[in-house]
């Protein structure tokens, strides 16, 4: 196994540019409002639908981000070949865990399970109808038995899942910081990891920031227009 690297000794590599860490936190604040508006219910879930919305803003930012941002968030970077995920498990258990820039093949996956689980709950929240203080801005694009589905889905399946997924990501972050010494939640802030050798580093440039507003204007911009359709049959 490797030895845990401290700061004074090891070199740090800037890793996550500015766009991609805002993009992590901002996510982070508008799932936990969401999961209070939730479960609050009422007056609230006005103020859910609208951090629904910003959460749409933020994943189709992402997916976006993950073509045209810096070099360690594109999922070009990504080791999503199954094998992959097992030789990093394999080398876990048996404790010779090398450093690694970017996500590693466990977190790559990570990353895309939670942005299909966002993207499903989404999706179910647009045609929802709890029958007492909110309906999705969709639902009389669909079916009667795809609302029941999707209100269905959202409030009983959907939710666990995300939720279970946040639990296994903290438990992670837990984990590598107790067995590897890795600051996991640290790089997400500074945007830097301790790194021993010699690796390429995200360009977190002017230009990319610019370019990162520019992707997220336009992403907000598609779905205030998305929320904003008429209504079929409406004049």
């Amino acid at each position: 196994m490797h030895p845990p690297s401290s700061p004074e000794s090891t070199p740090t590599v800037r890793v996550w540019d500015l766009p991609t860490r805002l993009f992590h936190w901002l996510l982070v604040v508008c799932v936990l409002a969401l999961i209070v508006t939730g479960n609050m219910g009422g007056d609230m879930m006005t103020w859910h639908a609208r951090c629904g919305f910003a959460v749409l803003t933020l994943v189709l930012f992402r997916l976006t981000w993950g073509f045209w941002g810096g070099h360690w968030s594109r999922f070009q970077q990504f080791h999503l070949h199954p094998q992959s995920a097992l030789n990093y498990v394999r080398a876990i258990q048996r404790g010779d865990h090398a450093p690694q820039l970017g996500h590693n093949p466990l977190g790559a996956w990570s990353v895309c399970c939670v942005l299909v689980l966002l993207a499903l709950q989404i999706a179910s929240g647009m045609v929802a109808d709890d029958e007492i203080s909110f309906t999705g801005p969709f639902n009389q694009w669909v079916s009667g038995a795809s609302v029941t589905w999707a209100t269905w889905y959202h409030k009983a399946v959907g939710k666990k899942l995300l939720l279970m997924w946040f639990a296994l990501h903290l438990l992670a972050m837990v984990f590598h910081r107790w067995r590897f010494g890795e600051n996991l939640v640290t790089a997400m802030f500074s945007g830097d990891k301790v790194f021993p050798f010699e690796a390429t580093a995200s360009q977190d440039r002017a230009v990319h920031r610019f370019r990162a507003l520019l992707v997220l204007v336009v992403c907000a911009g598609l779905v205030g227009w998305l929320v904003n359709l008429p209504l079929p049959n409406s004049p």
